[in-house]
């Protein structure tokens, strides 16, 4: 009876760890496709807020942001106030990503689970 617990116990620990590693293995590769897909969405007048999306591990997430400008993503995703009176219409680019993201990363995950 021993020997089938520890066996038991022994393949959930190879599975979780397989399943560890796909996960992880998904989320880079779901933040990679995020970034590529920021940069085509961006608006590009200049270039260099489009240009400038990158990714980062932190811990265990991966966070995609801008680096140079990230003062821009507020005012350019959700509009802003002119100086003489107005406003400046939105520029949505950010929402559709990340929607794409979670959903693409939701299906990878099951897909993993899956197997």
């Amino acid at each position: 009876m021993n020997n089938l617990a520890s066996e038991i116990t022994r393949q959930l620990q190879r599975y979780s760890s397989a399943l560890n590693s796909d996960i992880e293995r998904a989320a880079e590769e779901v933040a990679d496709e995020g970034v590529q897909r920021l940069k085509a969405a961006s608006p590009k007048r200049y270039g260099k807020y489009a240009s400038s999306w990158t990714k980062k591990k932190v811990g265990t997430k991966w966070i995609l942001h801008n680096s140079k400008h990230y003062q821009l993503t507020h005012l350019l995703e959700k509009g802003h106030a002119k100086v003489g009176g107005g406003r400046v219409p939105a520029v949505v680019h950010i929402k559709p990503v990340e929607e794409f993201v979670v959903d693409e990363f939701i299906r990878k995950v099951e897909e993993a689970a899956q197997q």
